[in-house]
């Protein structure tokens, strides 16, 4: 239900405890902006989400009797992680007031507030796919998958990684889903990249003061390596989908040549299922190579549908905006399925240029859907790294969400890759509170 009033504003007192200030309303933020949120925006923090202490800012909050923006003195701001399958619509509202702060790690940072003994945050739910929600997961099941996996693929270093690094150290939805034998396989398979992204969760250069969030892939896989773990999973789990590219590696175009041969292998033995690639899409040429293959689904990783704004951030090696549309387009001329992974960052995606970027690219390569994902990054650090000293007129991400949704009704909306089963079949597009 929506709320009837805004809820309180939380602070952290720097020792893991975190309470409310009932003199301050909480507030969100757009790009450098502080603004207050709609009740209607307001819902209850999702399983699975978690709150921060955001350590040297103060919370910024809207006072309950003047109704004047001001700090909260009482401690340090508290930011709130929400879960996969939903996106945030604010940034938490602080000011950096100790220049000895330190950058915050690579995750992302909502709005969150307190009401009747619940926690909200500004959010939407754009995907009804249950596949990583927390209720899902039995640790004895996930474990004991794990330790099968490794049984009956012995000597595959790449089911060794995502068992052991992915799914018992880092806890990935995806690698505890194929421990699981289900869903969405997912396939890391460079260790090299050809973009130098500012928030790489899985490289950090030594001279930034934060560290990735997750180790990459070290070795090259061989495609028997992962033909041996593909090809069951398609055969015996529940909508399946095979998935070149994760977290944990680089840019897995850089060896199409082996995603190329594995395709190959793996349709020898099987039509089931879909096969994806999750790409910067800085090779059109070898995606079409891909495609002749098999390749039947992609999705392309951008911060912004503006070429400026992706290259400042994504700051590419030997590849062009251009790059992007043109794997989007192959994928389509092969009659495949074409996603985004779109960072989503209120109070730079909802602005005007934005928005007209994102229907140009829509038009352009007619795009199948848009997984709205949360952008895991220290928003002052990357305005600064963009230079954006002044925050420009924006509508708003669920304004943006309807205005989209309303030009382009056959356009989904989600989280996560569908199965071609879905993509064939009925598909819930529409986003809900």
């Amino acid at each position: 239900m929506p709320l009837t009033s805004s809820p309180f504003l939380l602070y952290s007192d720097g020792e893991g405890n975190i309470f409310e200030d009932n003199s301050l309303y909480a507030i969100g933020r757009c790009g450098w902006d502080a603004l207050p949120i709609e009740t209607e925006d307001w819902i209850e923090l999702p399983d699975g989400g978690n709150l921060y202490e955001l350590p040297g800012r103060k919370g910024i909050g809207l006072d309950v009797k003047t109704g004047a923006l001001r700090l909260c003195d009482k401690g340090w701001a508290v930011a709130a992680f929400i879960p996969p399958a939903y996106t945030g619509l604010f940034l938490s509202a602080y000011e950096t007031t100790d220049p000895e702060a330190p950058k915050l790690p690579l995750f992302c940072y909502t709005a969150a507030g307190w009401h009747n003994e619940k926690l909200y945050v500004p959010a939407v739910r754009v995907e009804q796919d249950i596949r990583q929600e927390c209720a899902g997961y039995k640790d004895d099941l996930v474990a004991a998958g794990a330790i099968d996996m490794l049984k009956n693929y012995p000597n595959n270093r790449l089911v060794r990684h995502l068992m052991d690094n992915c799914c018992n150290t880092y806890h990935c939805p995806a690698a505890r889903n194929l421990s699981l034998g289900r869903w969405e396989c997912p396939v890391p398979v460079s260790p090299a990249c050809n973009a130098n992204c500012l928030g790489c969760i899985s490289f950090q250069p030594e001279s930034e003061s934060i560290v990735s969030t997750q180790d990459r892939l070290t070795f090259k896989p061989l495609a028997e390596e992962i033909v041996e773990f593909t090809v069951p999973h398609l055969l015996s789990a529940p909508y399946p989908i095979v998935s070149f590219g994760q977290g944990c590696e680089g840019e897995p175009l850089l060896m199409w040549e082996t995603i190329r041969e594995s395709i190959i292998e793996i349709r020898k033995h099987t039509d089931k299922g879909s096969i994806n690639i999750n790409t910067n899409g800085s090779k059109p040429d070898a995606v079409r190579q891909l495609c002749e293959v098999g390749l039947n689904s992609i999705r392309v990783s951008m911060n912004s549908a503006q070429e400026n704004v992706y290259t400042k951030y994504y700051m590419p090696n030997n590849y062009t905006f251009e790059n992007i549309v043109q794997s989007l387009k192959v994928v389509k001329s092969f009659g495949g399925w074409t996603s985004i992974n779109y960072f989503v960052f209120p109070g730079m995606t909802d602005t005007e240029a934005e928005y007209e970027a994102l229907r140009k690219l829509i038009l352009e390569t007619d795009l199948n859907m848009i997984q709205w994902r949360n952008f895991n990054i220290d928003p002052d650090w990357y305005l600064s790294h963009l230079g954006v000293v002044d925050s420009p007129e924006v509508m708003g991400i669920r304004q943006l969400m309807e205005q989209i949704h309303e030009e382009f009704p056959q356009l989904r909306y989600g989280y996560y890759n569908p199965p071609i089963e879905r993509i064939k079949g009925h598909y819930e597009r529409d986003f809900a509170h």
